[in-house]
């Protein structure tokens, strides 16, 4: 052989002998763990890919989806709204369900809603009137009283003095009876006002004149001028007892709770007596001193 070849191959020997080793990873890992990423990364692809294809194509609608029953309660409260409002200016024709979508512009309210509006809310509804014509469904505003002009209100203020029914609160008025302020106003001194302390409402009475009658201001006097502070119930009672005036007793029933006795056991009063032999024989010396 050649021996500058060999001398070559000596000191490649040397070179490789002097530069540090590094170990390979094997290929057989690498290709294993990339085929494994490709197969999970293509089954996730084919898994979206799927649930696209079958997902509905409509597009989402917040008002359905989220807090549903949030939006619907809403949709009965605009429309007991307005019906009242329109109650309040006269009108007093009844109203189709699709009407009242429509002049409330809520056309766009899903279709179970309205099943649900036709069914229950609006029938269940206490300020909600139905009125069935067929197989057509109309609706009016139900009030608290029927009243339709100052003339029927008046008659209803006489009803409750009549009867001691008492008063009317002005916003159920305000509510049942069309331009109510107007007809209040018309009415005069034909209704007394009476504003509730502990909310501030304002109570109407029906101003019966024939029951006035005027008191003679001597009696008037002497009514404003005792005085009653300092005194409880008592003092004032026996002040009225020493003017010979009776005085209104307190008559109200009081309750008797019965008690109920606990049953006693009946006590057996047989006693066993000693010495019956001597019945007769025994003799009494206390007498004899």
């Amino acid at each position: 052989m050649d021996p500058a070849l060999l001398k070559e191959r000596a000191a490649f020997i040397n070179r490789a002998k002097a530069q540090p080793a590094v170990e390979k990873r094997k290929h057989t890992d690498t290709s294993s763990h990339s085929s494994k990423k490709h197969k999970s990364s293509s089954s996730s692809k084919q898994k979206i890919s799927n649930g696209a294809s079958s997902a509905p194509k409509t597009p989402f609608d917040y008002k359905t989806s989220h807090g549903s029953s949030q939006y619907k309660f809403g949709i009965l409260a605009k429309i007991v709204k307005y019906m009242k409002t329109r109650h309040q200016e006269g009108q007093s024709h009844g109203l189709t369900l699709d009407d009242i979508l429509d002049e409330t512009n809520q056309l766009d309210v899903p279709t179970k809603h309205r099943h649900w509006l036709l069914t229950e809310a609006l029938k269940n509804n206490p300020k909600i009137k139905t009125l069935n014509f067929g197989n057509d469904q109309k609706f009016l505003f139900n009030p608290s009283y029927d009243i339709r002009d100052k003339k029927g209100l008046l008659n209803l203020l006489k009803k409750h003095d009549l009867h001691g029914l008492g008063g009317i609160l002005q916003e159920d008025i305000e509510e049942a009876l069309p331009r109510a302020e107007k007809c209040m106003k018309n009415l005069g001194d034909n209704i007394v006002y009476v504003q509730r302390p502990h909310d501030k409402k304002k109570v109407l009475f029906y101003n019966d004149k024939y029951c006035r009658y005027s008191v003679d201001e001597e009696f008037q006097k002497l009514w404003r001028g005792v005085s009653v502070e300092g005194m409880d119930e008592r003092k004032i009672e026996e002040y009225l007892d020493k003017q010979g005036i009776s005085s209104m007793q307190d008559v109200n029933i009081k309750k008797v709770v019965n008690m109920q006795k606990r049953r006693k056991g009946k006590k057996n009063n047989k006693f066993k007596k000693l010495n019956e032999h001597l019945d007769g024989v025994l003799q009494d010396y206390s007498d004899k001193q």
